[in-house]
């Protein structure tokens, strides 16, 4: 877990750490800045000032966050985003064994050089050493967490991908259990076939040309379908495995989910396009999809040669499927991980070129050419920015000051708090949210805010709550619920109507509920 003994300002000048040299950047007009005052409710005043009294006390801090209502889940990862203890048992339910030399997981027989992942059971030694393998656990701060982080997911990839339902069932529950009512979460459909499809379509740089050979013969058709059968099987996995219409239901039955495709930016571009057209094929066929997005390293080798091209396919497969959503990985460097040159231009791509919706991570942001338009283009168009506190600085070292978590705010660009793979950093929402309020000191009217922009931000259907664009405006009710207290029950035709038609509205409407909730309640949290 990343601490940060000292809170950042919260207003005047803007701090941001590049290099060891901390440079005074000016802050934005003041009419776009995200963290302007805003009017408060006596509810909201005494709820602060119990967050001023917990700020200090990690354990009350805790109880705190826990107890909050935080929206949605944007940028999760389903694999690895379960705990690491469950992988271990999943494992040894499965008959799996351990390649002892790089504790990765294999198929059975367990040959030499192996042992059953069931000893783990009973040996706790070996236990705690896949824990230390599989996740971030007592990782050492001088580490390359970057390369442990990322290496994980090959060594319990086995085991992984074998059960979506019972995968999301876990996840689902620990998002219910940290006071969340929505989850995005990132999987990758029909992988192997469409592995397979790229490499007999083969490349073309006509990326119309190269589409119609994936669609002909009905065969980007079959990968649908597959994907199809894959979510129709792990939701029969996954209400089984939460019990969900009986009695003993888990609380994460009534969690709302939807699927983002992963796109493995690392391989060859005639794979890349293959996911990608899958993915928006996809989210255009079934309901439960949603959106694609690139995943793996941004700094490796190919991603960062493919990385502009990358962005022209996406910008033009929107063109052939414009209800598809995308959110993308863009701007997860730093200097010294890669060459200057790869620092000046990832999120602006994302952003221009791409058309994303939303950027996961965008660590870089003020290494780029041109970044104070790349930050006001984002608050233009409601351009949400995903952060994983955690991820960030386990991966990248990055923390506190150096994070560009004030200066997106500064511009007024929408900002959501993610956990990325809380399985892998061990932690949850929560410990996000915790982190937020010590380390830059924000407000509980702040903090509120970032956890209404998690789902307003979200690629739910349906119209909005809120009106106009509430990062910069504030979070007031549209004309149809106006002169109602959202949380409460609706007496109005076209609020009712509203709340009926729009699953995006009536999921808001529920976390105001529970703010009304919380803020009541709070003194009693201990």
């Amino acid at each position: 877990m990343t601490h940060h003994s000292s809170r950042l300002p919260r207003r005047g000048l803007l701090f941001t750490a590049a290099l060891g040299v901390l440079s005074l950047l000016p802050l934005p007009p003041a009419h776009a800045a995200a963290s302007a005052p805003r009017p408060t409710t006596p509810s909201e005043r005494s709820t602060d000032a119990y967050l001023n009294v917990v700020r200090d006390d990690p354990r009350l801090l805790r109880r705190f966050a826990e107890a909050m209502p935080k929206g949605g889940d944007l940028h999760n990862h389903l694999s690895g985003a379960v705990s690491t203890e469950y992988l271990i048992e999943l494992a040894a339910e499965d008959g799996l064994c351990v390649d002892t030399a790089t504790m990765t997981a294999v198929t059975p027989p367990c040959g030499p050089g192996t042992r059953p992942a069931a000893d783990a059971r009973t040996d706790r030694a070996f236990h705690d050493a896949l824990v230390r393998e599989w996740s971030m656990q007592d990782f050492p701060p001088d580490g390359n967490g970057h390369d442990h982080f990322f290496d994980t997911f090959g060594k319990f990839g086995e085991v992984t991908w074998r059960h979506r339902g019972k995968l999301l069932s876990a996840v689902a529950d620990d998002v219910v259990r940290n006071n969340q009512f929505y989850l995005e979460t990132m999987v990758s459909p029909a992988s192997e076939s469409a592995k397979k499809l790229a490499g007999q379509v083969g490349w073309d740089a006509d990326l119309a040309r190269l589409h119609g050979k994936l669609t002909a013969d009905g065969k980007l058709d079959a990968l649908v379908a597959e994907a199809r059968k894959e979510a129709d099987d792990g939701d029969a996995e996954f209400r089984a495995a939460s019990r969900c219409g009986s009695r003993q239901a888990r609380p994460g039955c009534g969690l709302q989910v939807r699927w983002i495709s992963q796109v493995s930016r690392g391989s060859s571009p005639e794979r890349v396009f293959t996911q990608m057209a899958l993915g928006m094929r996809l989210a255009e066929r079934d309901p439960r999809f949603v959106a694609v997005n690139l995943v793996q390293p941004e700094d490796w080798d190919s991603s960062l040669r493919d990385y502009s091209l990358q962005m022209r396919m996406v910008r033009y497969l929107r063109t052939v499927y414009p209800k598809a959503h995308v959110t993308l990985h863009a701007g997860e460097l730093w200097p010294g991980l890669v060459k200057p040159a790869d620092l000046k231009f990832h999120i602006a791509e994302a952003v221009d070129v791409a058309g994303a919706e939303r950027v996961g991570h965008g660590v870089d942001l003020v290494h780029e050419d041109g970044w104070q338009r790349t930050a006001r283009t984002m608050a233009d168009r409601e351009v949400a920015v995903e952060v994983p506190f955690s991820s960030n600085a386990q991966i990248l070292g990055v923390r506190g000051a150096d994070h560009p978590f004030t200066t997106y705010r500064a511009y007024g660009v929408p900002v959501v708090l993610a956990t990325d793979d809380p399985g892998v950093s061990r932690i949850d929402i929560s410990h996000e949210y915790a982190y937020a309020a010590r380390t830059y000191g924000l407000s509980y009217p702040e903090l509120k805010d970032l956890a209404r922009a998690s789902l307003e931000y979200a690629f739910l259907p349906g119209q909005s709550l809120w009106r106009g664009n509430p990062t910069r405006e504030g979070y007031a009710v549209v004309a149809a619920c106006r002169g109602e207290e959202p949380g409460r029950a609706p007496r109005g035709a076209a609020c009712l109507r509203l709340l009926a038609g729009s699953p995006k509205a009536a999921v808001e409407w529920r976390q105001e509920g529970a703010f009304l909730h919380f803020e009541r309640t709070v003194g009693m949290v201990r």
